[in-house]
């Protein structure tokens, strides 16, 4: 399938979010990519169920939710209430991880499963047939705005074996430091989905910055 393109909208302009919510709508952005921090499993705190049901009111594209927080089983069936098409948790947060996935599919979501700098694929191997998408991070996460770490794409190669060899429909989604020479490096290595934020956003057109990911 030709790559996705997900705006972080953690890099919006905040004072204006409906302005660019539209901007994304009539962009050839596929997706708002939605983070959520909760100030312990990351050093920062973003924003939560109200917002993401304020985003939801005005997207006509799907919203990928990624969530950097503990105990994410609290909060699955809240996300899916306020808009969530695809929910992603990370390995490292939950000690039960097959059956979170199953809460997320349960609650009608699309389920991922993110992976920090420091934790290898292969942790994956005995749910990968359970997964809809492996979010790659590229930097650590907490914060916009930080320089890629290059070893992601020997990761991507790595989730797209462990993919081909056990028949997985899983798709590879990387986010951290993505541009458009790290994007071009991403697609090569078998990435499905490129999440951008202040390199969308800071940029002069970000709508055109869209366009230049999404034709890599």
């Amino acid at each position: 399938m030709p790559h996705l393109i997900a705006p972080s909208v953690l890099s919006c302009d905040f004072a204006n979010i409906q302005r660019d919510i539209e901007m994304i709508n009539a962009s050839e952005a596929d997706w708002f990519h939605v983070d959520v921090m909760d100030g312990v499993f990351v050093p920062n705190i973003s924003f939560g169920f109200p917002v993401i049901k304020a985003i939801k009111k005005h997207a006509t594209k799907p919203l990928d939710v990624h969530l950097m927080i503990e105990n994410p089983d609290h909060y699955i069936e809240d996300f899916a209430k306020s808009g969530a098409d695809v929910l992603s948790v990370h390995y490292e947060a939950c000690r039960h991880l097959h059956r979170t996935i199953q809460l997320i599919k349960a609650n009608g979501m699309k389920a991922g499963v993110a992976l920090n700098p420091h934790t290898t694929v292969s942790v994956l191997e005995d749910v990968i047939m359970d997964l809809d998408m492996v979010l790659i991070m590229s930097v650590n996460p907490g914060f916009g705005g930080q320089k890629f770490i290059q070893h992601t794409v020997t990761k991507v190669k790595q989730a797209k074996a462990l993919i081909k060899k056990t028949g997985s429909t899983a798709i590879i989604e990387v986010d951290g430091g993505v541009n458009t020479a790290k994007g071009a490096e991403l697609i090569n290595a078998g990435a499905d989905v490129l999440v951008a934020g202040s390199f969308v956003f800071n940029s002069d057109s970000p709508a055109q910055t869209i366009i230049d990911l999404k034709s890599l």
